[in-house]
């Protein structure tokens, strides 16, 4: 059957093998993107407190990817919340739910391995309600612009579960594919089936992570690509849409190896910026407190960038008028930044908030 845009395309065939997918220029293509994922894996590893990067490069991650699904919120929103979302905007907690979602997925995968069910449990996180394979016919995916038709998913919930069966199969396949390729073809496929009623493209993009965990390509799930799909946006659909109605696999694979590659390189760049900015603002720390600093409370105030009081008192066991004292006396010195909201009051490592909204050339 010849695909049509405005009609489902239950015939969507899974990807090809490595005898399709493999050509010249993405295998040159994949040795780069590998040789820079595996430094950010060790970049990760071998920073002194790893939760640093736990806590604040999948927010990253998870406020780009809210954004290409036109879900805005700001770096700010998301740290002043992120242990407690009590005020926080609807599209700030959404965001929130998609870390959320990051995390889980990624603990589900270590634990059960990656499957349609691991897209089912991430999809409903993300969207804060239970979520299932779509049952009612008539998706269709028009052009923002136009309103034009440009895709048309298939229908019906038992042939939704077929095909991400298939899914399944071809990033288990035991074919010797390499992984970042898998990893790319893979996610055409999930968005070409197009599961759920809503939350498919931020719950692929997790996926990609996950996909990358499983084959051992990263010990945590830190690559923080959806920032080069907001900047790429254009081709991520043009070239989505080609591998449809042409089958143009070769260009939609190296747009993904080229943002792997350049995304790695960025991350990297920006945890040797916090190691640098964690020395130095020890190094200052010092200086305020003359007889030494408390290696906890260094290490809270980039855990969690926007500290309250009672994070230093449970972390660092010691009373909350010490607590203060010590927040208060770095906030004195310029380090922090003090905020009164409502009446609790938030210490914030500013210099460190502005490192991580910045994006890296």
């Amino acid at each position: 059957m010849t695909w049509l845009p405005d009609q489902p395309y239950n015939t969507l065939p899974p990807p090809p093998g490595p005898e399709v997918l493999e050509t010249k220029p993405v295998l040159k293509a994949a040795i780069a993107a590998n040789a820079a994922l595996a430094q950010l894996d060790q970049a990760a590893v071998s920073i002194p407190n790893p939760t640093v990067l736990i806590n604040t490069i999948p927010l990253l991650e998870a406020q780009a990817s809210s954004e290409i699904e036109n879900i805005v919120t700001t770096t700010d929103a998301l740290f002043r919340h992120l242990g407690d979302n009590t005020g926080a905007d609807p599209a700030t907690k959404e965001t929130l739910r998609y870390r959320t979602a990051l995390a889980a997925g990624f603990q589900r995968t270590l634990e059960r391995g990656l499957t349609s069910a691991t897209a089912i449990s991430v999809c409903s996180i993300i969207k804060g309600t239970d979520m299932t394979f779509r049952a009612l016919p008539g998706t269709r995916i028009a052009n923002p612009g136009t309103m034009e038709i440009i895709y048309s998913p298939p229908e019906s919930r038992d042939l939704i579960a077929e095909k991400m069966s298939d899914w399944e199969r071809f990033i288990h396949a035991p074919d010797d594919m390499d992984p970042l390729i898998r990893m790319a073809a893979a996610h055409y496929q999930f968005e070409a089936i197009h599961p759920f009623s809503d939350g498919n493209g931020r719950t692929g993009r997790i996926l990609n992570i996950l996909m990358l965990v499983e084959a051992g390509l990263l010990r945590q799930p830190l690559l923080y690509l959806s920032r080069y799909i907001i900047e790429n946006k254009n081709d991520y659909y043009h070239l989505l849409g080609a591998v449809t109605a042409q089958a143009e696999w070769e260009p939609w694979i190296l747009y993904i190896l080229a943002g792997v590659e350049a995304t790695s390189r960025q991350t990297v760049r920006k945890i040797e910026a916090i190691r640098e900015l964690q020395d130095t603002f020890a190094h200052r720390a010092r200086d305020v407190f003359k007889t030494g600093v408390d290696v906890e409370l260094l290490s809270v105030l980039f855990e969690q960038p926007y500290c309250r009081v009672k994070n230093v008192v449970e972390r660092c066991e010691v009373s909350r008028p010490t607590a203060t004292k010590w927040l208060s006396s770095l906030g004195n010195a310029g380090l922090l930044k003090d905020y009164k909201i409502g009446r609790e009051r938030l210490f914030v490592n500013h210099e460190f908030v502005d490192l991580l909204s910045r994006r890296e050339a």
